[in-house]
């Protein structure tokens, strides 16, 4: 009788063992903010192709996290990406509206060519009064930014809707470069959201 409790304990603990080793769902965890493996955005299964960290000299600012409807490594690639995107930020510490929307801003002006930021100056100027709208980012705050084909550019913080929606995919594109552009606002946010971290 004994021996055959000792069988049945040595099973369940090698079947306890045999489902830790399951692939978790939770996905990636940044500072303790937690990206999922998949979402689903305009109707479309999107990957989480990275997530890392944004952080100012010692201080943690936010987590972000970048999906596409396939992992890409390169920048022209997540440029090219046709369908739907995401780039979702949870904030780790308070940051004035001001400040993040003029990071935001300094982010766009270092990795788009003059011409190129006459051209969306419309979107960047309607975009730039999201942040008029709130006072503060505060810790845990969360923001999405969405690209959907056909649609544009839309904007949400904690689930609701902020600004307009802009059409130009040229102007959600400079928006990536202030993360993956040659001059991105913290370089080693750009691997991390490339995926080679």
């Amino acid at each position: 009788m004994n021996r055959r409790n000792t069988i049945k304990s040595l099973m369940a603990a090698a079947f306890l063992a045999g489902s830790f080793s399951l692939p978790a769902f939770a996905a990636v965890d940044v500072a303790g903010v937690k990206f999922d493996d998949s979402i689903s955005v305009a109707g479309k299964e999107l990957k989480l192709n990275g997530a890392g960290l944004r952080t100012k000299v010692i201080f943690k600012v936010y987590a972000a996290g970048l999906y596409l409807t396939e992992k890409k490594t390169t920048v022209p690639d997540v440029l090219a990406t046709q369908g739907p995107r995401r780039v979702a930020i949870t904030m780790l510490r308070e940051v004035s509206s001001e400040d993040f929307g003029k990071a935001f801003m300094d982010g766009l002006n270092n990795n788009t060519d003059k011409n190129e930021r006459s051209k969306i100056l419309p979107q960047t100027m309607k975009f730039g009064e999201v942040f008029a709208q709130i006072q503060a980012l505060k810790k845990g705050d969360q923001m999405l930014l969405d690209w959907t084909p056909g649609e544009g550019t839309q904007c949400y913080l904690n689930g609701k809707k902020i600004g307009e929606l802009m059409p130009d995919v040229a102007f959600y594109n400079a928006v990536l470069r202030i993360w993956l552009g040659d001059h991105p606002v913290d370089s080693s946010l750009k691997p991390a959201l490339l995926g080679e971290k």
